[in-house]
């Protein structure tokens, strides 16, 4: 075999070897290392991790296939906010592996998808390993979140997606009552805006972030696993946020006959959980907390 762009560790920075084989790849990306390693259970099937943390699993053949927990729970919010195959206008703060926006293009063909990543390296690295299909819609930004909301249209989309993890910590400028706001004025009347969060017991960080919100939009729920809500462990949250109605009978029915049961949490059950937290601004937000060893890592 001809060793040309195989490391000591066996690794192939193309992916693929003689053999048309599917190997892992590495590559050093703005947020650290970034490894892509095939699924040996389905073919065409990758997992990204940065510095050992799982970002994102994108089953190119299959990409209405989603692995992670908290993937399905956001898929189930976009799949709840508007009838079956309806085309939307969706806005995803943070890219990884683009697996939401190809579950999009699948489910609601005709959508217009913008992501937004920061990571620039990350960026070549998806374009060259995992490319989008033809004719997907959807159109990828290098930039920040923040400073690319502040300059995107008012009311130009029906979902806002923010999956966006610096290492594994959300960062804090995406955190604040300033930023909620930015994420209102850019959603069109009755659209939903869904964010991937993180936290465990005795939920600061949550619960600053619902407060957060609810002094920005008149709707929240939280979706969540049952352990993670009683604080048996660190874990995933997804919290949504609307000034018009959210279907959360249609969601918990989505959520709770999943193959990873997760609880919808509203109204006063909500408030309760959210407890005497207050809102937090730019000057005071902080970034999630760090996971504990062992929360997000794999392997």
């Amino acid at each position: 075999m001809d060793d040309e762009g195989v490391d000591d560790e066996g690794v192939d920075n193309e992916g693929v070897n003689e053999a048309d084989e599917q190997i892992p790849v590495v590559r050093d990306v703005d947020g650290g290392t970034a490894r892509l390693m095939p699924d040996i259970d389905r073919d065409r099937a990758w997992l990204l991790t940065v510095d050992g943390a799982p970002q994102s699993y994108v089953d190119l053949d299959e990409p209405t296939h989603l692995e992670f927990e908290y993937a399905r729970r956001l898929a189930h919010v976009l799949d709840s906010a508007a009838d079956e195959g309806d085309a939307l206008s969706v806005l995803h703060l943070g890219g990884g592996a683009l697996t939401l926006p190809r579950y999009v293009a699948a489910t609601r063909p005709g959508s217009r998808q913008d992501v937004v990543e920061a990571d620039l390296g990350l960026l070549d690295l998806i374009a060259a390993h995992l490319p989008l299909p033809e004719g997907s819609g959807v159109s990828v930004h290098g930039a920040d979140a923040r400073a690319w909301l502040e300059k995107a249209p008012t009311g130009s989309v029906d979902v806002l997606v923010a999956d966006v993890f610096g290492g594994s910590r959300v960062p804090a400028h995406l955190t604040s009552v300033e930023y909620a706001r930015e994420a209102r004025r850019v959603l069109r009347p009755g659209g939903i805006y869904a964010a991937n969060l993180a936290d465990g017991a005795p939920f600061a960080f949550l619960r600053s972030q619902l407060a957060t919100f609810a002094a920005v939009f008149p709707e929240l729920a939280l979706i969540a696993e049952p352990a993670v809500l009683r604080g048996r462990r660190f874990g995933n949250a997804v919290l949504v946020a609307s000034d018009g109605d959210i279907d959360t009978a249609r969601l918990a029915r989505r959520t709770a006959a999943d193959a990873f049961p997760a609880r919808v949490e509203y109204g006063e059950s909500l408030t309760r959980f959210t407890g005497d937290a207050r809102p937090v601004g730019d000057a005071d937000a902080v970034p999630s907390p760090v996971p504990p060893d062992g929360a997000f890592s794999i392997g």
